[in-house]
């Protein structure tokens, strides 16, 4: 008896330690998948929302930082209410003084992806491809473990227009919807062949009752959600390349109707006091067609519909990652390739150092990190990108860049950031450089004397101070700091600009 009772105990003790031991096994493992889980949540997605040829005054996040007759070059009061691309900025940080590496397509988008300027891309000139042998932050990520996904004009693979056969994706794993050019304002989607159609096109065949229609920032917009929808439960990266506000200018309903009414006017630019004075690098040369004597006010109505159709699609991408408890845990961007100048100076579209021209909107809001409000005033440019965004995301980051890793800025509890630093930009090929600060902007051209503007004083930019006794200083500095930068960056203009010297 007494051994049968030591016998059970026995079991008794044995199924106990395994009961406990499973237990404690599940415990673990549970803790484990928790903590795994917990680690991707903490890794933070980036969404950029990237548009063409975009000008920030239409942003009324800008608007509102801005003294009037510079939020209002088109009469007071006429331009675009953009409450969602705004709540981006408000949420997170506004950059008053970001500039394109180069103020045209291609070159522009290189630089963003690289973090270098466009002479050691590849892609210096439009229609140009990137080089496969430059790493791109997107390449960094995907080995980091996130899903990468492009939608949209990339225009970093030659000419061609309206493809989405595009080889290499750059690091984007996901590039279906990756297009190769094009500023068609339709699309028909026809058993998926993705056919690009013009306004009249299709209007004509809208009114004959065919469905399969659909305004291009739509399509984009709807591709990119789906995206979303598919990897919102893994660390992901997507970037959308909207086409517009680029010409031909056409909105779609309702946006057409909006501004129909509205009473815009010329940009006082135009006037013969100004366009008379202009130096060489604000004339274009004798073909150039961005060079125009009247205004078009139905143009300009169309481009704030455009814009007014983004800011609501990007509405709908907030409102997503509100739904999915994504918001605090993605980082969103919102820039553009290059600004418009939309007739300030009797000029259209971009390819010059005029702000209207270079300088581009850039909001990002990133609420576990980068206090809402802030106000950055420092001068960037698209080219310090990719390596503060890689910074910002606490990847390692074995990008080759030239661009700089500003996150402090962004991290900072300070609302408002400024700073005195000089960076540059320029038209490839060595036809004008400019270094700029958020004070200055030196231009120095082979066909024009050199040029310096008080952004402060004259943020139209009709006057050369460059011989002003004033700014002799200023001149120096400049200069200087320029020949620096196109030295150290290998610069095309360093070979041709004949007033820099050591």
């Amino acid at each position: 008896m007494l051994h049968d009772n030591v016998h059970h105990k026995a079991v008794e003790d044995y199924l106990l330690k395994r009961f406990f031991m499973k237990k404690y096994m599940y415990i673990l493992a549970l803790f484990f998948a928790c903590s795994s889980i917990y680690a991707r949540k903490k890794q933070p997605n980036l969404l950029i929302i990237h548009t063409d040829e975009h000008s920030f005054r239409t942003l009324s996040c800008y608007q509102k930082l801005m003294p009037e007759n510079q939020a209002f070059v088109w009469g007071k009061g006429n331009n675009v209410q953009t409450p969602y691309i705004d709540r981006i900025a408000n949420e997170g940080a506004i950059c008053m003084n970001y500039y394109a590496s180069s103020p045209v397509c291609t070159p522009s988008r290189a630089s963003l992806v690289t973090g270098l300027y466009p002479q050691a891309t590849g892609a210096p000139k439009n229609g140009m491809s990137i080089r496969q042998d430059v790493q791109t932050f997107a390449q960094v990520l995907s080995e980091a473990g996130y899903a990468t996904s492009y939608v949209g004009k990339w225009h970093l693979d030659g000419h061609r227009k309206y493809k989405f056969d595009i080889a290499y994706n750059a690091g984007f794993d996901d590039n279906r919807y990756m297009m190769t050019g094009g500023h068609a304002p339709y699309f028909q989607i026809n058993n998926e062949v993705i056919i690009a159609l013009g306004q009249r096109q299709a209007q004509r065949m809208q009114s004959n009752g065919e469905q399969d229609i659909t305004y291009v920032t739509d399509f984009f917009t709807d591709k990119t959600l789906e995206i979303l929808e598919r990897d919102k439960d893994k660390p992901f990266c997507v970037m959308l390349s909207i086409p517009d506000p680029h010409t031909p200018d056409v909105a779609r309903e309702p946006y057409v109707s909006m501004y129909k009414e509205m009473p815009v006017r010329a940009p006082f630019t135009m006037s013969p006091e100004y366009t008379e004075k202009k130096p060489q690098w604000g004339r274009g040369g004798r073909d150039d067609k961005n060079e125009v004597k009247q205004f078009n006010p139905d143009a300009l109505r169309n481009y704030f519909g455009m814009v007014k159709c983004i800011d609501d699609n990007v509405g709908r991408i907030l409102k997503f990652l509100d739904d999915n408890d994504l918001t605090d845990n993605t980082i969103v961007v919102f820039t553009a390739d290059h600004g418009d100048m939309f007739f300030e100076h009797n000029r259209l579209n971009k390819g010059v150092p005029y702000e209207a021209s270079s300088r581009i909107p850039f909001v990002i809001r990133y609420p576990r990190e980068i206090v809402p409000g802030k106000v950055i005033r420092k001068a960037y440019t698209n080219v310090d990108f990719a390596p503060t965004i890689l910074s910002l995301m606490h990847v390692n980051n074995s990008l080759k860049c030239h661009g700089t890793d500003t996150s402090t800025d962004f991290l900072s509890n300070d609302r408002e950031v400024s700073g005195e630093r000089i960076t540059y930009f320029a038209k490839n090929g060595g036809w004008w450089v400019c270094a700029v600060n958020r004070h200055y902007k030196l231009i120095l051209d082979k066909k024009e004397k050199p040029w310096l503007i008080d952004l402060d004083k004259d943020p139209f930019e009709t006057t050369n101070y460059y011989y002003h006794s004033d700014y002799k200083d200023i001149a120096k500095l400049f200069q200087k700091e320029l020949y620096v930068l196109m030295k150290k960056f290998d610069e095309p203009g360093l070979k041709t600009q004949p007033y820099i010297t050591e």
